[in-house]
Order: C-alpha cells, then structure tokens, then sequence
C-alpha cells in the first residue's frame, strides 16, 4: 500500500479519520505510525495529498492535509480481455490498475468455460481496483464492464471503441504483423483466453475494425501478457 484510499465523506472535515480495518491493520502492521508522521493519502476519484498523522489509536488515524500531490497519468487504452480463471481473475485486474488502465473490460468467448461467470470474485472487483489503485499511489479507479456474449459485443459496441486515432489491436500469435512498439496515441487492446481464440471469433474481430497483431511465436499466458504488451506499447 503506498498511499491510502478515502471515501470522500471521510476529508469533509478538518481532520481526516482512517478506520477501515484492512488499512489500519496495514498502518500499525508495516508504518508503526506516531503522532507527526506524514502520510500519503488519496479520495477516490479526487485529488491525492500528503498529510501529517494528529494522532493514532487501535480504531482509527487521524491526520490532517498539508498540500496536494499529482495523480499518475492514465495510460490512453482499453483493455478487452476474455474472461480468465477465478483465481487468475484477482491478479489481473489488480496489475491492469496498477499499470494505469483507463478501462477493463472481462468478455465471453468460446475458449472460456461458462462457469467462470458463476465466481464470487466478480462481486468483489471493487477490491481489486482499491488494491490496485493504493499500489500504484493512483485515486482514479478505471471503469470495468463485463459481456457475457461474445458476438453482439464484437458487431455493436466494439466499433464504437475504434477510431483514426484509437486503433484496436487484437494479441494474436498466428498473425505476420507485429505488434507496434512506442505508439503515441490511445488504442483498445483484446486479449483472449488461455487457449486462444478460435478463428471465427479472431475473423468477427478483424471484420470489426480490430488489427490482428503478433507478439511473437511463444504462447503467454494471460496475466503475463497483458504487462508485457502494455509495456511495449507505452514505453518511452
């Protein structure tokens, strides 16, 4: 956790109140915090700040802010990603917020068992995204969509998403053109399950204004790919 997250009713005041059980634990756990101490601090969907603690007990921090402090820039792009396994789906969304996705959104394909829908993990993908955003010292959570049939996503909401200056690319390891490296406009990038893409849902893409590329011959699993081609998209 490098900076904590509020709810914006709780900085309505002078001083601000830390009492969620997981971020105290946290604070007395890994910070041993002391009246004095300053501390990083972030509304969600607001404004992040530092802060100077007034003084801490076993139920709650009080702290009040001294002056704000930028928030990370989001990475321009849209992830499309086909819904993963349960116990995959955790990490993943943590990472893509982490790495500064602007919006997450989990699709159907034919290569993701229907059971994967039925995860209490996707009740909790709120978790995720506040775990994510206190890693990166981020307060702007992505939005995150879920679809759960594959085709009227592809024919009706996926082209809206593409654009002269917002191209989409779909990860494909059978395809001749490569992936492009350092791009400096925003894209929307679709990965799919850990078995791929069958051919017609990689054809209904290309038909749909999606670009077919390559990241190279090995197969990478998903939570590994989605870093690795964020990276190379957006570095320098």
């Amino acid at each position: 956790m490098n900076i904590v997250l509020l709810d914006p009713r709780q900085t309505e005041s002078e001083v601000w109140s830390i009492s969620a059980k997981r971020q105290l634990e946290h604070l007395h756990r890994h910070l041993e915090l002391k009246a004095g101490d300053t501390l990083k601090v972030g509304i969600q969907n607001g404004k992040r700040h530092l802060t100077q603690v007034v003084d801490v007990s076993e139920t709650a921090v009080r702290l009040k802010p001294l002056y704000e402090e930028p928030v990370p820039a989001k990475l321009p792009v849209t992830l499309i990603v086909a819904m993963p396994r349960p116990k995959v789906l955790r990490r993943l969304v943590m990472d893509a917020v982490t790495l500064g996705v602007e919006k997450i959104i989990l699709l159907h394909s034919y290569r993701v068992d229907k059971s994967y829908w039925q995860t209490p993990f996707l009740q909790q993908l709120d978790q995720y995204v506040t775990l994510g955003l206190e890693q990166a010292g981020d307060t702007i959570a992505p939005k995150v969509e879920i679809y759960k049939r594959f085709k009227p996503f592809v024919e009706d909401i996926l082209p809206s998403l593409i654009s002269a200056n917002c191209p989409a690319y779909v990860a494909h390891p059978y395809s001749d053109a490569k992936m492009p490296f350092a791009i400096q406009h925003s894209c929307t990038i679709v990965i799919g399950p850990e078995g791929g893409f069958i051919p017609y849902e990689i054809d209904l893409l290309v038909k749909n204004g999606c670009q077919a590329m390559s990241l190279g011959s090995r197969i990478i699993r998903t939570e590994t790919v989605i870093p690795y081609v964020l990276g190379r998209l957006f570095s320098g």
